[in-house]
């Protein structure tokens, strides 16, 4: 008799049973309180939307950007940079009551909030990520998270004293928008990491205001004057030299001319090599372009100079189209002939004979003293030009290079980097 009642009272004893669990799982469900049911209930507030107040203008707090720079680029005038700034802002929507939820911070999905967009404004291109998956909140309703920026700007550079050439270039940092329904913002420290990269050296990054709105950090490069100076200046010292001190060849045998020749050659190759290395025209262009074309013009004049007192030495004249000063041409050879004929006769001679024989002889010899004392006077007059040009080409390219390295180093070009705003 018993066994019927219990079959028949389980159902209800099932359904009690249900309930009870039911509210005993959901009030341990409302009861939980550790870091990670305060992560799932923000989250589940699915918060992507820019917070929105009455003034509809976010407030924005960049307490620290890491600036790093990746790469020069002298001939397109490009720099390559990496920005990795520290972001904070308010979402009242993210507030937890700390009575409930004893902690202080809690860690959130990136992906799950709403982030702020931080632009390069003067980028030709630019990328903005997420430095982590995840970010901090705070119980206040602070967010804290790390952006991570790099960018191709467009630099003015003054390379007009290259290769000690030292400038800066701005990099141009804003919210997406600063109207209406936007975002304020507000930059606390610049800091450099790895300052040093390639011919270039990061001296230093400095924020500046013009503005409320506006924000730029003024990057101060310096080029490492020891390999540009080794690969391009030097060498056009050293040729210029080399072709000064040529003019102890003598002017006569050639080659003193060859070696001129083989200087001008090797100057036109080394500029062939090098103009992909050479930096690109910009407001101030470099210098040391004019400086190469100097050169090569006057390895140029000395080369032609010497020919031409090759060409004195050996003739007496500057122009080519002088007449040689001589005997003419007919009466030399009818000297030689006379010789000839004189060598292969053998006949009796009698005392007129004789003497206009010796005549003959006579007048030869003296035609050859004349000759090289002709020679001798030629190569004395080319030779006081020689030297006269030596010390004129010695002093003005001592003159040169001291005032041109001067310029390079002295002198200062202005240019505007801030004209993309």
């Amino acid at each position: 008799m018993q066994t019927p009642l219990t079959i028949s009272c389980s159902p209800w004893r099932a359904m009690l049973l249900w309930t009870l669990l039911t509210l005993g799982g959901s009030y341990a469900e409302n009861n939980c309180t550790t870091r990670r049911c305060l992560a799932d209930m923000l989250v589940n507030k699915k918060l992507i939307t820019q917070p929105q107040r009455d003034n509809c203008t976010q407030f924005i707090y960049v307490s620290a950007i890491e600036y790093q720079t990746i790469k020069v680029d002298t001939k397109n005038l490009r720099l390559n940079c990496r920005l990795q700034a520290i972001v904070e802002w308010t979402d009242d929507d993210l507030y937890w009551d700390q009575s409930i939820y004893a902690y202080d911070e809690v860690i959130l999905p990136v992906n799950k909030v709403w982030t702020p967009e931080i632009h390069i404004a003067n980028g030709i291109s630019a990328s903005t990520q997420n430095g982590f998956r995840d970010l901090l909140a705070f119980s206040n309703g602070t967010l804290r998270h790390r952006l991570v920026m790099t960018a191709e700007i467009n630099c003015e550079f003054n390379l007009f004293n290259y290769p000690f050439a030292e400038d800066e270039c701005p990099v141009a940092i804003q919210a997406w928008s600063t109207q209406g329904c936007g975002t304020h913002m507000e930059i606390g420290t610049v800091t450099v990491f790895d300052g040093s990269h390639g011919d270039w050296e990061t001296l230093g990054a400095y924020l500046h205001s013009p503005s409320y709105d506006r924000y730029f950090i003024s990057v101060v490069l310096k080029i490492r004057q020891q390999n540009p100076f080794i690969t391009l200046l030097l060498p056009s010292i050293l040729l210029i030299l080399a072709d000064m001190v040529s003019f102890a060849l003598p002017l006569g045998g050639g080659e003193r001319n060859s070696f001129k020749v083989t200087l001008v050659l090797s100057f036109t190759m080394f500029l062939l090599i090098l103009n992909d290395q050479l930096p690109g025209d910009s407001e101030c262009s470099p210098v040391i372009k004019n400086h190469f074309c100097v050169c090569l013009v006057m390895l140029v004049v000395s080369m032609l100079v010497s020919m031409v007192l090759t060409h004195v030495a050996r003739n007496g004249g500057i122009v080519f189209c002088c007449c040689r000063k001589g005997p003419k041409p007919g009466s030399n050879q009818n000297k030689a002939d006379q010789e000839i004929k004189a060598d292969v006769s053998v006949i009796q001679l009698n005392d007129s004979e004789d003497t206009q024989m010796l005549k003959k002889v006579v007048d030869f010899l003296e035609a050859m003293k004349a000759q090289e004392i002709e020679s001798s006077n030629n190569e004395m007059y080319a030779d006081r030009i020689d030297k006269t040009f030596f010390w004129f080409y010695f002093i003005l390219g001592t003159l040169y290079f001291c005032a041109m390295i001067t310029v390079m180093v002295k002198y200062n070009c202005e240019v505007n980097h801030l004209d993309f705003w």
